[in-house]
């Protein structure tokens, strides 16, 4: 029997990869999904071809209930052997410093920060009576955290919230559940982007090429499997939180190219 992880958001871009990278290094895999049930059960047909056993479930993570009902179907499916919950799963919106809106605001907290904080409960009390180590939770963090701009105002303040939950989760928890995190730089098309505006925004890092999106799959992988490491997180993104911006990179490229003739 196999370990199980759970990867919230898991239907599309880095869910569906990081999903894909647990089925090959043998594990099961639930995938979560909100609105895209169709594309989770597909992923799910492709990640059984691996040998593996998976099984896609659905709901909302914006109230304590909610996430509590989504970690029931994962156990449901995986049982004890549920030993991994990737918190991938995030609402980006964007507003500033000068127009953020409570609700607004309020809705991307509960998604971002504390969903995974009521996932790592729940898993902590799963395995309540397991072996030092063995269960982990991984966050899913965003260069922007070590690399501050105003831009994406309240998703920057529920990613700061987490980067700083990744230490305190992990004392909390100890010993019996991990808690480390992944902060992955520009990957995907995002928000209003143009496809000319990514091609030259995914270069601006040290290594001046594109983010793979798989590197930070197998970072998550590599942290569920390595039972010394807590309270840490990974940093994939090709050095572009070395890279200071007065503003997103979306908006700076954007003034570039309009400036262009």
């Amino acid at each position: 029997m196999h370990d199980w992880v759970l990867v919230t958001g898991a239907a599309h871009r880095l869910g569906r990869e990081i999903a894909l990278a647990f089925a090959r290094s043998g594990w099961g895999v639930v995938c979560h999904y909100q609105r895209s049930e169709s594309a989770a059960h597909a992923l799910v047909g492709e990640l059984q071809s691996f040998g593996v056993s998976a099984a896609a479930v659905g709901g909302a993570l914006d109230t304590g209930e909610s996430v509590a009902q989504v970690f029931e179907q994962a156990q449901a499916h995986a049982g004890p052997s549920l030993r991994c919950i990737v918190n991938n799963a995030s609402l980006f919106e964007p507003d500033t410093g000068r127009d953020f809106s409570d609700d607004l605001a309020l809705q991307q907290l509960r998604v971002n920060l504390l969903a995974p904080m009521h996932m790592g409960q729940h898993l902590a009390r799963l395995h309540a009576h397991s072996p030092a180590g063995q269960a982990s939770v991984v966050h899913v963090l965003d260069q922007k955290v070590f690399n501050l701009n105003p831009d994406y105002f309240s998703y920057t303040l529920s990613k700061l919230g987490l980067e700083r939950a990744v230490r305190l989760q992990a004392q909390s928890l100890a010993p019996q559940v991990r808690v480390n995190a992944v902060a992955p730089g520009l990957m995907y098309l995002s928000g209003p982007q143009t496809q000319a505006n990514f091609d030259q925004a995914a270069q601006v890092n040290l290594l001046r090429r594109p983010i793979d999106p798989t590197d930070v799959a197998q970072a998550a992988v590599f942290l569920a499997h390595t039972a010394s490491i807590t309270g840490t997180c990974i940093q994939v993104d090709n050095g572009q939180h070395l890279v200071p911006l007065a503003r997103d990179v979306l908006f700076v490229v954007d003034d570039m190219l309009s400036s262009q003739p």
